[in-house]
């Protein structure tokens, strides 16, 4: 940006700006007041979005909120007229229909109607819905604002410049709404004669459903190997540091057991322990672009421990304002985008902020970044409304998750905007007889970027501290340190991991990637174990018949093909009927050929334990329901115990069982209990395994971690035995059922 451009640029962004601190109520910057129209009825998705918007819009407007989607299709039928143009058959949602009247009638004492929903496909859906029903009530006109910040100068702009709806955005929605109702309503009556009833099946999260159970499949299939590392430690003076072998007798070392480690050390015990190189190297390190919805959860998930709906319900909340003082504020602009582009003004707003609080990490002319070749780029990137409003100013007003997102969103931002920081690294070769050690230490030559980063600042460092140090001199040797490890296989996709897979295949969109999960765990075809994704029993069963029966459906490029199609349609480059059709006629035929041909599996999950039912005497067996496998009597429906299968013997009391449990709150978080309760309170978070540790005869559990990987280890508090999960496994407990 030239000094010409930014300066007007600047100068743009304080008209702009509202002329409050954090607890004044926002006014309309000069030159950006709202027309006044008598009787306007503005319609948002949201009550909070409405409490805050009309707080800024003043007299003479009435906000409403229509509770998100009030006319959709009907959950009880398919509702669409596959010989008619695909035509989808609207109803007014359930429990919504008082809403819709009562917005019918403001709009009928209205003069205009604007509608405020969200800029996507799905918010140009409800407009264009309200649109239809309200117009049938009223004679004023009712027009389409848009805006991506909720803020005193966005609004006033976007009441300023009413439009109509956008017709190929909602054909968009509609595409994608049709054919998703399409998939599900044919796959999900062949599942139920042929697997089980009740379950159902997606477009998009088949795909991603694939993805996590060829992960699973990939790290069964992982065999461990053995290796070992060397560390030596070395004393200067005061100064202690340690190093690791880099070569031996001139070549990489494999250790692949502990007697070639200790080979090694027996060979260089007592040589003396020379500095033969020392390095030093500078890398320029460039700062990230701004959040876009993907990049958000990804870091919420990696830096906060959020999940991704987590995520999208606080940016929600932030996005569409929060009580500071008195007043509403929205902190942050549209939360579901996939765009890094940033309007002149917010780059000159925090260009000028810049200046002031960090005036030697300004550089010349903002920093650009490409927008991806998938991008929409309907949207700005994620970024704080007004830079002044700093995390520490906000702190007050949010609470401890929203403080935490809004801290990382607003560091992104400002730091986006700022120099590159200057990492420097010393590297030290120590001579020991044939072997090699090698140390190194990296800190911040130049801070930068850095200086703006808290909640995401990168640990300073990556291997100690290192005195100085010069070719030739000698150091005295410490003690040597052999340490035993085994590879590691592909790890389990998390929130972060498979949304950034997603995003790459071109799968989904910023408003989906969050509900696809959702949606896998509220099936219970997908489970969380220590923030992994780990497919159940009944999702690898679902699977593996999408996977050998439908292939294109599960297929990642027809889905990121459908994807890309879709976005044709929003840019009237593709019609909508016609999309649907080349997909929806030929799965119908496989479903039909399918449905024919394909053997059930109904009971074939059944087993029989050797169990007796305690109330009717009859056989116990071993079954697939819901949420996995668990014992039911074979007399049922006349008999209906069923319980939980026993994963072990309780260690505490020696007479319960362990089963899993599942939380009443917390979206049913499983845990593992004992049979006993109340009686006997043990419980566990980590997964029993059907083992008996060796060393004491408890039972053994999964446990995961960054080092170790997976791994299993001894419940019992007071034993150290563990082991990585290569290893033979240990003694089955008797009288157990299958983990």
């Amino acid at each position: 940006m030239t000094g010409t451009k930014a300066a007007a640029a600047q100068s743009a962004a304080k008209k702009a700006q509202p002329a409050i601190k954090a607890v004044r109520k926002p006014k309309p910057a000069k030159g950006a007041k709202t027309p006044v129209r008598k009787n306007t009825l503005v319609i948002v998705e949201s009550p909070a979005k409405a409490k805050t918007i009309e707080k800024y819009l003043g007299k003479g407007y009435t906000v409403k909120a229509s509770m998100g989607h009030v006319i959709d299709l009907p959950k009880s039928r398919m509702a669409v007229d596959i010989d008619h143009g695909f035509e989808p058959e609207y109803i007014t949602v359930k429990g919504r229909a008082k809403i819709l009247q009562e917005l019918r009638q403001d709009a009928k004492k209205s003069d205009a109607v604007l509608l405020a929903s969200d800029n996507d496909r799905e918010g140009e859906a409800i407009a264009w819905h309200l649109r239809n029903s309200i117009a049938e009530k009223t004679a004023a006109p009712i027009q389409r604002i848009v805006f991506n910040e909720i803020t005193p100068g966005a609004i006033a702009e976007a009441v300023k410049h009413p439009a109509d709806i956008d017709e190929a955005k909602v054909n968009a929605q509609k595409a994608r709404r049709v054919l998703d109702r399409l998939v599900g309503y044919n796959l999900s009556p062949l599942l139920w004669k042929k697997v089980k009833n009740g379950l159902s099946a997606g477009r998009v999260q088949s795909v991603a459903l694939r993805l996590i159970c060829e992960r699973e499949d990939e790290a069964e299939r992982f065999i461990p190997e053995e290796y070992w590392t060397l560390e030596a430690g070395f004393v200067k003076g005061r100064a202690k540091f340690a190093a690791q072998l880099a070569q031996y007798r001139g070549e990489k070392p494999e250790l692949k057991d502990e007697q070639s480690a200790q080979a090694i050390i027996a060979d260089i015990t007592g040589a003396a322990c020379v500095v033969s190189d020392v390095k030093t190297t500078e890398k320029s390190l460039k700062p990230k672009p701004p959040f876009t919805t993907s990049t958000l959860q990804q870091a919420a998930a990696n830096r906060l421990g959020f999940v991704s709906r987590k995520t999208m319900v606080l940016a929600q909340q932030l996005y569409e304002g929060i009580s500071v003082g008195h007043e509403r504020v929205g902190l942050i602009t549209y939360m579901r985008t996939d765009s890094v582009r940033i309007s002149a003004v917010a780059l000159a707003e925090v260009r000028e902020w810049i200046q002031g609080a960090y005036p030697a990490e300004l550089p010349p002319q903002a920093n650009e970044y490409a927008v991806g070749a998938k991008a929409q780029d309907a949207h700005e990137g994620i970024r704080p409304t007004y830079v002044k409003y700093t995390p520490d100013s906000m702190k007050g007003y949010l609470d401890r998750d929203q403080f935490r997102l809004y801290s990382i969103i607003w560091e992104r931002f400002v730091s986006s905007q700022m120099t590159n920081a200057l990492s420097r690294t010393t590297s030290a070769d120590i001579a020991a007889g044939e072997a090699v050690f090698r140390a190194s230490a990296t800190t911040l030559a130049e801070k930068g970027f850095c200086r703006a980063l808290k909640v995401l600042a990168a640990k300073e460092g990556t291997g100690g501290s290192l005195p100085a140090l010069a070719v030739g001199e000698t150091l005295e040797p410490g003690t040597f340190r052999p340490e035993q490890h085994f590879t590691q296989g592909p790890a389990r996709y998390t929130d972060a991991s498979i949304v950034k897979l997603l995003e790459e295949k071109g799968i989904g969109r910023p408003s989906t990637y969050a509900p696809i999960i959702s949606v896998l765990l509220t099936r219970y075809y997908v489970t969380r174990s220590n923030k992994q994704l780990v497919p159940t029993a009944l999702g690898r069963i679902i699977n593996g018949i999408l996977v050998e029966s439908f292939s294109d459906v599960v297929n990642e490029n027809f889905t990121a093909e459908i994807e890309q199609k879709l976005d044709g349609v929003e840019e009237q480059a593709e019609d909508w009927v016609k999309l649907v059709g080349e997909v929806f006629f030929p799965f119908r035929e496989q479903v039909e050929r399918v449905m024919a041909t394909q053997e059930s599996v109904k009971g074939t999950f059944d087993e029989n334990t050797g169990e007796t039912c305690e109330k009717c005497g009859r056989p116990m067996l071993k079954k697939l329901g819901r949420y996995g496998f668990f014992l039911s009597c074979s007399g049922f429906p006349e008999c209906r115990n069923a319980k939980s299968l026993p994963l072990a013997k309780c260690p505490k009391c020696g007479k319960g069982d362990i089963i899993s449990r599942r939380t009443a709150r917390g979206r049913g978080r499983e845990f593992y209990g004992c049979t006993n309760y109340p009686e006997c309170d043990f419980l566990t978070h980590s997964k029993p395994l059907n083992a008996a540790c060796p060393q004491c005869g408890w039972f053994m559990v999964e446990k995961h971690d960054k080092k170790n990987g997976s791994y299993k280890a001894c419940i019992n508090p007071d034993c150290t035995y563990l082991h990585s999960a290569d290893e033979e496994p240990a003694p089955e407990l008797t009288g157990t059922g299958e983990p």
